[in-house]
C-alpha cells in the first residue's frame, strides 16, 4: 500500500512539474494592419455610425477647429472564436468609433480628428490603415483621437 501511495505521489509530482516547467506553447499574438475603408463600409458601420460626428484618421484634412475638447483613448476587445481576424477587428474598430462619437456628443463636439491606432502604446498614425491584435480567443484595438468642435 505504501509503495502504491508513493508511486501515485511520484506520478502527481511529475505531472505538476510537467505543467509548470513545460515550455510556453507559443500563444498566438498576431498584429495586423487592416484598411480603415473596409471597416467603415461594413453594413454594421453604415447602420450605426452617427453622421453628425465626423471621424478623421491620421493626418487627413479636416475643417478648421473652433475648440479642442481633449485627446481621448478607446480600447475595445471582442471574442475571436468563430470569426476571422478581420471580422473581429472590424467589430472592435466599430465599437471604438462608436465610443468616440458618444464621447464627442457628451462633450459637445462634432468631430474626432487625428485618430490613430495606439495598440500596446505604439502609435500608428495612418489615414488608411489601423492596427489590431488577435490571439487565439480575442481581438482588440486601441485608438486615440482628439475630440473637437469644428468651425
Amino acid at each position: 500500500m505504501k509503495s502504491r501511495n508513493l508511486l501515485l505521489t511520484l506520478i502527481a509530482g511529475i505531472v505538476v512539474l510537467g505543467i509548470f516547467a513545460a515550455p510556453e506553447t507559443g500563444a498566438r499574438d498576431t498584429r495586423n494592419l487592416w484598411p480603415i475603408a473596409d471597416a467603415m463600409n461594413t453594413a454594421e458601420a453604415k447602420a450605426q455610425l452617427d453622421q453628425g460626428v465626423q471621424l478623421f484618421f491620421g493626418d487627413s484634412a479636416h475643417p478648421a477647429v473652433e475648440k479642442s475638447l481633449g485627446v481621448f483613448q478607446s480600447n475595445k476587445k471582442t471574442r475571436g472564436v468563430g470569426r476571422t481576424d478581420k471580422e473581429a477587428c472590424e467589430w472592435t474598430f466599430l465599437s471604438a468609433m462608436l465610443s468616440f462619437q458618444a464621447r464627442a456628443k457628451e462633450l459637445g463636439g462634432d468631430a474626432v480628428i487625428k485618430i490613430e491606432s495606439y495598440y500596446r502604446k505604439a502609435p500608428v498614425p495612418s489615414a488608411t490603415e489601423y492596427e489590431c491584435g488577435s490571439g487565439a480567443l480575442m481581438s482588440g484595438v486601441t485608438f486615440r483621437g482628439e475630440i473637437v468642435k469644428l468651425k
